[in-house]
């Protein structure tokens, strides 16, 4: 059974831009929404509202129209022929559940937070139906905190046993605590920074991810990633952040060799300046729905 649509009844439902089928079963992809911000400890609150916010701003600015013609503005590479179905909203609760039902015929999930605690749970399923996963984990933050667990800080901590370490990489880091850069050490987690994509390039630094990841391949992107003037409506925005450009190629290149799966969290639309981030979020969204190998 699909679980209910958080708060919202179907009628109320809008659905992604990028869906372009009304059935599960034929879906390629499968776009969710996690609205739960129990896990962040951020003072700026917010993030629980992007899902329907991004929804709702993706049908704004990514269609438009020619002579009362809807027409959508496709991502670079068109949609080819992937099937995309929105799920609608889930409780935190229910994502073993939801997961479940989206693994099993094995398509691929685009879950939207909510605080990046949200990741935890998904990655649990992630390793339930495929064994511990490659991360590659975009975020200003480690959030590799230890002597505090399950909340957005301890993500990394509270997934060691889904994941695999030695084939994992962190992107954007740039505002670790101390005790976090003893975990990245002690574990031997692959980090790049935004000083490390100025220097090597995208070419370099494409080259390391590809290099890094072995199958299984979950990313967990973190909207706090990108630098504050493209990403301003975040949970906790650092400055010194990656571009928008280069993060969203780096993250098409390892999708055209193959993910299980695809989260964006940490979008804070109470903070944001024009909804721009949840605009961000949409574009990047439909990028990765037109790399995906289905």
């Amino acid at each position: 059974m699909q679980p209910k649509l958080g708060n919202k009844t179907k009628k109320a439902f809008k659905k992604i831009c990028w869906a372009n089928t009304l059935g599960f079963d034929e879906s390629d992809i499968v776009i969710l929404g996690i609205p739960d911000e129990t896990g962040s400890h951020s003072v700026w609150s917010g993030t629980s509202k992007a899902p329907d916010r991004i929804r709702k701003i993706s049908n704004e600015r990514d269609i438009y129209y020619e002579k009362k013609l809807q027409c959508l503005a496709l991502p670079t590479n068109g949609l080819q022929s992937t099937r995309v179905y929105d799920y609608g909203n889930i409780k935190k609760r229910q994502i073993p559940h939801a997961f479940d039902k989206i693994l099993s015929p094995s398509k691929i999930p685009i879950a939207i937070g909510g605080d990046h605690s949200n990741t935890t749970p998904i990655l649990k399923a992630m390793a339930k139906k495929y064994g511990p996963v490659s991360l590659v984990y975009f975020d200003a933050h480690p959030d590799f905190v230890s002597h505090t667990r399950n909340y957005y800080g301890s993500v990394i901590t509270d997934s060691l046993n889904y994941i695999d370490v030695k084939s994992s990489i962190q992107i954007g880091i740039r505002s670790p605590e101390i005790e976090e850069i003893a975990n990245i050490k002690k574990h031997g987690l692959k980090v790049i920074t935004p000083f490390d994509v100025v220097e090597q390039g995208m070419i370099e630094i494409s080259k390391t991810v590809l290099d890094t990841i072995k199958e299984n391949v979950y990313i967990s992107f973190d909207m706090d990633c990108l630098d504050p003037a493209y990403a301003p409506g975040v949970s906790v925005p650092v400055p010194i952040g990656i571009e928008s450009q280069d993060a969203t190629h780096l993250v098409k290149k390892i999708i055209q060799r193959g993910i299980t799966g695809f989260d964006i969290m940490e979008v804070c639309p109470k903070h944001d300046l024009n909804n721009q981030t949840s605009h961000l979020a949409s574009r990047m969204i439909g990028e990765i729905v037109s790399s995906c190998k289905v």
